[in-house]
């Protein structure tokens, strides 16, 4: 399998053409999460550098198991065209909307209703692989686009905070997501 320290032109292209990739991140016990994502909510900022914007979901994992472990692992699959699996490993951060940087990241991404985080990944390693065990699948296009964002849509702001009380506060292992600041404050 074939390393390096960062992406080259060649896997930025992969990265670019592909619809779907998987986030992976563990606490120092407790579950492993992985979780796919589409959308138009990734970008390379550099050849070592990964930001994606993180919608709302029913969990939160990836942003407690960051409280705990800035490590972070991103998956692409071809799932057409010639195989290759490339798996993208570093540390990252978590930028919700309250945070200073989120300005300078977030109009990088299209306004998504729901948008949650923006993780930020500082790569040091890349690794690839053949992919042959991948099956080929057509893409059709994304759920998100007529799904995920007019259900948050609808919610409207207020709603999506509401959302983030029931279900985003505690990852599975009950660990603090940071989703509101202050574990305590509530808002």
């Amino acid at each position: 399998m074939p390393t390096a320290r960062k992406l080259n032109r060649t896997l930025r292209a992969f990265i670019e053409r592909q619809p779907l990739f998987f986030v992976a991140t563990a606490a120092r016990d407790g579950k492993v999460n992985v979780s796919p994502k589409g959308l138009d909510s990734l970008r390379i900022l550099a050849d070592d550098r990964i930001v994606w914007l993180n919608l709302s979901g029913s969990g939160n994992e990836t942003a407690a198991h960051l409280r705990d472990v800035p490590r972070m692992t991103l998956m692409f699959a071809a799932f057409e065209g010639e195989p290759m699996i490339l798996r993208v490993y570093g540390r990252a951060q978590t930028f919700h909307p309250r945070d200073v940087e989120w300005p300078e990241h977030a109009p990088r991404f299209p306004d998504m209703a729901g948008s949650r985080q923006i993780f930020d990944l500082a790569i040091d390693l890349v690794q690839t692989s053949c992919g042959t065990g991948v099956p080929v699948m057509n893409f059709a296009g994304q759920r998100g686009d007529s799904e995920l964002l007019p259900f948050y849509a609808e919610m409207g702001e207020a709603g999506v905070r509401d959302y983030w009380r029931r279900k985003n506060v505690v990852s599975i292992d009950d660990r603090p997501t940071g989703i509101f600041g202050l574990e305590d404050d509530g808002d």
